[in-house]
């Protein structure tokens, strides 16, 4: 076996257990949150060494960090036409909850955890508050614009996605993107009342 194919296979094995790693972080943190999530405990589910988990992420917030790396890809949305721009959004959310577990297990530990709650606002900082004060009336608006769009999404992640309410659930995506998308419309895009 030549050096390269011997280098290849490493590199496929450190990829397997950087993603078993990962995958066993996101569940563990969803579990337990945060605080209560160790190193050992999710070394043990990926069946990994705890010494390949620090070799590979640092530390625990390293590690959270990268298991819930998340780019809900706000910037890239049209935002013209502007009058769509709130029925865009709330389908956009429900594609991303119905696509991609971490940001479900994000919003559960983010309930209740601070260190999550803080990579929940990150994204609010980064994405969401620059897309209102593109489309918004007034640039200094943008952060209540913004958290005011957050509230209704997110309250309708925790009640589907979450806390799984059988009402929640029974909404088709076509409802909910027409009851919530004119609200957050308004939010992002109406005079001040």
């Amino acid at each position: 076996m030549t050096g390269t194919t011997q280098t290849q296979q490493a590199a496929r094995r450190s990829d397997a257990t950087r993603a078993a790693i990962l995958a066993a972080a996101r569940e563990r943190f969803a579990a337990d949150g945060y605080e209560k999530a160790t190193i050992r405990a999710i070394a043990r589910d990926a069946k990994a060494d705890p010494a390949m988990v620090m070799r590979y992420y640092d530390s625990k917030a390293g590690l959270f960090a990268a298991a819930v790396a998340i780019n809900p890809g706000l910037l890239d949305l049209p935002v013209e036409p502007s009058e769509e721009i709130g029925r865009r959004l709330v389908s956009h959310f429900l594609t991303l909850w119905e696509e991609n577990g971490e940001l479900t297990a994000l919003l559960r530990v983010g309930a209740t955890d601070p260190t999550a709650a803080e990579r929940v606002g990150s994204v609010l900082r980064e994405q969401l508050i620059p897309l209102a004060r593109q489309v918004g009336p007034d640039p200094e608006q943008a952060q209540m614009r913004a958290t005011l769009c957050a509230s209704t999404v997110l309250g309708l992640a925790m009640t589907r996605y979450v806390l799984r309410f059988p009402a929640s659930m029974e909404l088709s995506r076509e409802e909910i993107v027409e009851w919530l998308g004119p609200t957050v419309q308004r939010y992002l895009t109406d005079p001040t009342p």
